[in-house]
């Protein structure tokens, strides 16, 4: 119930800007593909802080966008945007509608401009960090962590940084946003096989599992509900 509530937001403030059919049924495609992705935590993370239901649903749907377009945009990097007939023709456009709807619902989330311009300019790191994923041929440890740190890290510093904002969580959002970002970026990588991690030497990986444990111990130590519950999925992953 929870993430079809955000997920219903975020269809309701996609309908508010009347798009052509075809264009709203193009970010529908995409926002499905995203699902569920954060939506159960954004919004378990949302109450743990105490925000009002209104708040925290436009908080978390602008959000959702903000992850939808990330998706999107890793699936046309990797040639893994099945769900569009022409992806290089249609996704780009999409791609950029969800951005944008991003912005628009949080701006009426009761965000004040400077944390708008701290979500701005982690997007523009994680954005940054993707290009540099695409023109990395082999993988280090220190290049794993660099990438891992700017996609994920920042990423998902950025959703707790804004989804917290004004709460007694807020100060601490930042840390443990990029630290549960990075224990679950490795932990997919190695659940799915992806060659970033598994192409590396042992030694390697043995170094970036070793950094995805003591970001998951970081996490866990703070003791929130909403957070261990991804705890509960990543940890077995990284064999702790």
């Amino acid at each position: 119930m929870s993430a079809g509530a955000v997920f219903q937001e975020a269809l309701r403030a996609l309908r508010r800007h009347a798009l052509p059919e075809e264009a709203e049924r193009d970010v529908l495609v995409a926002l499905e593909a995203g699902r569920p992705g954060p939506l159960a935590l954004l919004y378990a993370a949302g109450t743990e802080a105490g925000l009002g239901r209104e708040v925290l649903l436009r908080r978390a749907a602008g959000l959702f966008f903000c992850a939808c377009a990330a998706n999107l945009a890793d699936d046309l990097a990797d040639g893994e945007c099945t769900y569009f007939a022409e992806p290089w023709r249609v996704g780009p456009g999409v791609q950029f509608a969800l951005q944008s709807l991003c912005f628009a619902t949080l701006a009426r989330a009761e965000i004040g401009a400077p944390v708008l311009a701290e979500a701005a300019s982690a997007m523009v790191t994680a954005a940054g960090l993707q290009g540099l994923e695409v023109h990395t041929p082999t993988w280090t440890a220190p290049d794993y962590q660099r990438v891992a740190e700017g996609i994920a890290g920042a990423q998902w510093a950025l959703y707790l940084r804004v989804l917290w904002e004004g709460t007694a969580l807020a100060e601490r959002a930042a840390a443990l946003g990029r630290a549960l970002g990075v224990a679950a970026h490795v932990a997919e990588d190695i659940r799915s096989g992806d060659t970033r991690f598994h192409g590396m030497p042992e030694e390697d990986r043995r170094e970036v599992l070793k950094w995805a444990q003591a970001a998951a111990t970081a996490v866990g130590g703070e003791g929130l509900t909403s957070l261990n519950a991804v705890l509960r999925t990543v940890e077995p992953v990284l064999g702790r």
